[in-house]
């Protein structure tokens, strides 16, 4: 942060950027308990796991109040501008990641009354690369680390490929045993909730070279969410060009 002459300024931006910082680690708990739900197929601490949900939507409206507040009595210019409506973003952004924590339990609820199926196994690793992401752009906002969220950026690909193996598994159960498809249903539904939680994460890391370097972060996409190929109707089948990979 920029030392203003009024320190009671560099007070309000420090307390808005821990609030935000704050909010984003309640909703990274947030994954890492909606994940364990999942595993251990526990209805009562699911719907725990969606009720705490309104926590983090209480902590993006008082964040809201803050930057309007900031906004009415300092008059932000430059790039203490960027980063009073850069926190404006990041705080939806973390407040749609705790959502999506909250969808992942909320199947949790539907999926512990049905048996259990192989490929549930796989949302582990989605549910860890998402929460890594998320942890490691706090990082980066907290510190206003342009480089460091450059690099949570680029990782988002990684995400988007164990995505993209889970959905081909899943799809290749439901062929291979039609009763496991409503069990599949839901976690296919679970992965993408994840696999968006990285996205926002991207958002966040955009949102912090914007602050940074007062432009958008001007570089090719390394997207490798294949699952919207338009090859992909054949259930559980490699898209033309991907067998062998």
């Amino acid at each position: 942060m920029i030392d203003h002459i009024i320190k009671s300024y560099d007070s309000e931006l420090d307390r808005l950027t821990s609030e935000i910082v704050g909010m984003g680690e309640h909703a990274s708990k947030q994954i890492h308990a909606a994940i364990d739900v999942v595993e251990r197929r526990d209805e009562r601490a699911a719907r725990r796991v969606v009720d705490n949900d309104e926590a983090i939507d209480a902590m993006e409206h008082a964040i809201s109040q803050d930057v309007v507040r900031l906004l009415a009595l300092r008059a932000p210019m430059a790039r203490d501008l960027r980063a009073v409506f850069a926190a404006l973003r990041i705080a939806a952004d973390i407040e749609r990641i705790g959502d999506y924590a909250a969808n992942v339990a909320t199947r949790a609820i539907a999926l512990s009354m049905v048996a259990p199926v192989a490929p549930a196994r796989g949302l582990r690793r989605l549910a860890e690369l998402a929460q890594a992401s998320v942890d490691e752009v706090l990082a980066a906002y907290r510190n206003l680390d342009a480089e460091r969220a450059f690099k949570v950026w680029q990782d988002d690909a990684r995400l988007d490929e164990a995505y993209t193996a889970l959905f081909r598994e899943l799809l290749t159960y439901m062929m291979e045993d039609p009763r496991a498809i409503t069990s599949c249903t839901h976690l296919l539904f679970m992965a993408k909730n994840l696999e968006r939680i990285g996205d926002h994460a991207t958002n966040i890391a955009e949102n912090i070279w914007f602050v940074v370097h007062g432009a958008a972060l001007d570089a090719p996409r390394d997207s490798r969410d294949a699952t919207a190929n338009p090859d992909w109707p054949q259930l559980g089948r490699a898209p033309s060009g991907e067998a062998g990979q």
